[in-house]
C-alpha cells in the first residue's frame, strides 16, 4: 500500500492526540510481569519502526525485562512469516506469530492495554538467548 503524504501527516497527528492523552492521564495501576503478551499502544512511527494499529495504535509485545512499575523492555509481534535472525517464530492461541527481535524498545507502562497471555517459559528463555545473541 502506497502511504500519501497526506495520509502520513494525518496518522502523525492522531498518534499525537492519542500520545498527548497517554502522557498526561493519571497514571493506573497496571500489574504486568516478563514473559506476558499485551496490547500496546506503540504509536505511529518513523521508518522502518514498528507502527501500531488502529485507532489506538496498537500492537501486541511482549514483555522482555520489568524495570519497575512504569518502564518495560517490549518486544513487537508480527503477523507475517519470517525466519531470519530478527524474528523468533512461535505459535500462540493456534496462530502463527513472530516477535521481532530487532525492535526491542524500552517503553512507559502507560501505554499498556490489555493483557493478553503469558509465553511459556522455554520461549521466553529462547528470545533472551536471541537477544543476546544479536548483541
Amino acid at each position: 500500500m502506497h502511504i500519501t503524504e497526506e495520509n502520513m501527516v494525518t496518522q502523525f497527528h492522531r498518534w499525537t492526540v492519542l500520545k498527548i492523552q497517554l502522557h498526561t492521564s493519571p497514571q493506573r495501576e497496571i500489574y504486568f510481569r516478563e514473559k506476558e503478551i499485551w496490547w500496546a499502544s506503540l504509536g505511529c512511527n518513523i521508518g522502518f519502526e514498528q507502527d501500531g494499529k488502529h485507532n489506538r495504535f496498537e500492537r501486541p509485545i511482549l514483555v522482555l525485562r520489568k524495570f519497575n512499575k512504569h518502564t518495560l523492555w517490549s518486544l513487537p509481534f508480527t503477523s507475517r512469516n519470517k525466519t531470519c535472525k530478527y524474528y523468533y517464530q512461535l505459535e500462540y492461541k493456534g496462530r502463527n506469530s513472530a516477535i521481532i527481535l530487532s525492535q526491542l524498545r524500552l517503553i512507559s507502562s502507560k501505554r499498556l492495554l490489555r493483557k493478553v497471555g503469558i509465553v511459556s517459559k522455554e520461549h521466553f528463555e529462547e528470545v533472551k538467548k536471541r537477544i543476546k545473541d544479536l548483541l
